[in-house]
């Protein structure tokens, strides 16, 4: 007698459910960038149909199609994604060293940092192009970063969340005193500070985006690398030593990939602001609190905001334009408090 062996369906079980949902809401998300990106490409003060943005991109003829989009829109395209993933993804790690659900990119005193390599190039050593102060932008960022990192770790808890944060608060606002106190003496240096600091991606060409890309790559890929840490920690210090985290390293790791990270966006488009506090948010409300997918998501969301705030600021006012880090911040403060208002901020 022969006896047939039959094989038991696979049960949906929850967690299957849950990586289902996540997927789903990953591709959501990388569609909304698509269209972020076409759109960016597409809008402005003289729209262009979708038919003239794909030829000036692959066949370009020297016509004013080809001249709008690859000279003026797809930098700052470039560069809007670039700095939205690169913003989004610092966010996420920020929040998660120092377990602070209102951390963001200035949190460890990185964009003070910035800030003052930029005002430092154009007063001290005369630089007077985007692409030249860049450099100066990114310096001071990494080295507010690894000031603030030292300094807590020579404290009695080494460089616990609220260590550095407060190591960081304090940094922030002193590199603060000392950027008004160079631009209250320096006009010309604060004509070229203004262009900056408001927050924005017009007049950047190509090149800053390719600047940049290095650091964001490479602080991107550190953070992927120390997700599972970032999980171990949000249990608590004491339970991710137990599950045989180092969580001095983990710490270091995030806490390094978020300078790079907050250091290029920074220097290249200005402070743009909400865009780390409230695409991390927004993203554990989607798909938990697992580092690798929010990291992923945010990685996703934070550009299709910037460029999505961009495309605003083109078409609110033509012919003139709203930087986007002034829609950015219109755009994001209501987001967040829409999500704390319907309690799904997930804390990391």
């Amino acid at each position: 007698m022969t006896t047939v062996a039959v094989r038991p369906e696979r049960a949906d079980t929850p967690a299957r459910r849950g990586v289902s949902r996540r997927l789903a809401v990953t591709l959501v998300a990388a569609l909304l960038l698509a269209v972020a990106l076409l759109a960016s490409l597409a809008l402005g003060s003289r729209p262009l149909p979708v038919d003239q943005v794909w030829a000036a991109l692959t066949a370009p003829d020297g016509g004013e199609a080809s001249t709008i989009v690859r000279e003026l829109r797809l930098p700052r395209t470039a560069l809007g994604l670039v700095v939205g993933l690169a913003l989004a993804v610092a966010g996420v790690l920020f929040q998660a060293v120092t377990r602070n659900p209102l951390a963001e990119p200035r949190i460890l005193g990185v964009s003070a940092g910035a800030s003052f390599g930029v005002v430092l190039a154009i007063a001290v050593f005369g630089v007077g192009t985007l692409t030249g102060y860049v450099w100066f932008g990114i310096a001071g960022a990494f080295l507010a970063g690894l000031l603030v990192f030292a300094v807590a770790n020579r404290t009695r808890e080494g460089a616990s969340p609220v260590t550095l944060a407060l190591v960081g608060a304090a940094l922030d606002a002193s590199l603060g005193a000392v950027v008004y106190a160079l631009l209250s003496i320096d006009a010309r240096t604060f004509e070229e500070y203004r262009f900056w600091v408001v927050g924005g991606l017009t007049g950047r060409d190509v090149g800053v985006a390719g600047q940049v890309l290095p650091f964001v790559v490479a602080g991107a890929v550190l953070a992927a690398l120390v997700a599972r840490g970032l999980d171990a920690l949000a249990l608590g210090d004491d339970v991710a030593r137990g599950l045989g985290h180092r969580i001095a390293l983990v710490r270091l790791g995030a806490g390094v990939a978020g300078v790079l990270l907050t250091g290029a966006a920074v220097a290249a488009a200005g402070p743009i602001a909400f865009v780390g506090l409230a695409v991390p948010h927004l993203a554990r409300a989607l798909v938990g609190a697992d580092h690798r997918w929010t990291l992923l998501v945010a990685g996703l969301l934070g550009p299709a905001l910037v460029l999505g705030a961009d495309i605003l600021g083109r078409l609110v006012a033509p012919p003139g334009e709203v930087p986007a880090g002034i829609v950015t911040a219109l755009i994001g403060a209501p987001l967040l408090a829409v999500l704390v208002r319907r309690a799904r901020v997930v804390t990391a």
